[in-house]
């Protein structure tokens, strides 16, 4: 998870990216880095975890990932927890969960990704919550703030 923060960290620090950082790992090495790129390409699906996940099919000239654990520093949303769902990861990891940060940075429906995992994949993706969450937090907007609402993005 630690790994994922650096990339947090340089995603913060990169004009026009994100600040949500993920790396994918298998038998302790990182095969995959990445951050999120959504306003860096002004492409709205470059989230942290589907640029990562693009960065290792690269490299493996693969879309079967079952071996793989994904860290990410923020709860995964739907369309990356599907993403993660195609691409058959075997263990998601995350930091700061929803209730660690505000709301804008989940789906406006209040659909909990990590739910829909651990209900309808459970035999096929292991979850694990709130690893560094504090950490994790430090990236985003606390529950109570009221950010700007041009930064409101799901809102």
């Amino acid at each position: 998870m630690r790994l994922a923060i650096e990339q947090a960290r340089l995603g913060d620090q990169t004009p026009g990216a994100g600040e949500v950082g993920c790396v994918i790992v298998k038998d302790d090495e990182v095969y995959a880095a990445g951050h999120n790129e959504a306003h860096l390409r002004n492409d709205p699906t470059a989230h942290a975890e589907i640029v990562t996940l693009g960065k290792l099919g690269e490299k493996l000239k693969s879309i079967d990932f079952s071996c793989f654990t994904l860290y990410v520093t923020l709860q995964p949303r739907s369309m990356c927890a599907a993403a993660c769902v195609w691409g058959k990861i075997g263990r998601i990891v995350y930091g700061a969960t929803r209730h660690d940060v505000h709301s804008m940075y989940f789906d406006a429906k209040h659909l909990n990704a990590d739910q829909l995992i651990a209900d309808a994949y459970k035999e096929n993706i292991e979850l694990v919550g709130g690893v560094l969450a504090r950490e994790c937090a430090e990236f985003y907007y606390k529950p109570a703030d009221q950010p700007p609402p041009e930064e409101e993005e799901n809102h």
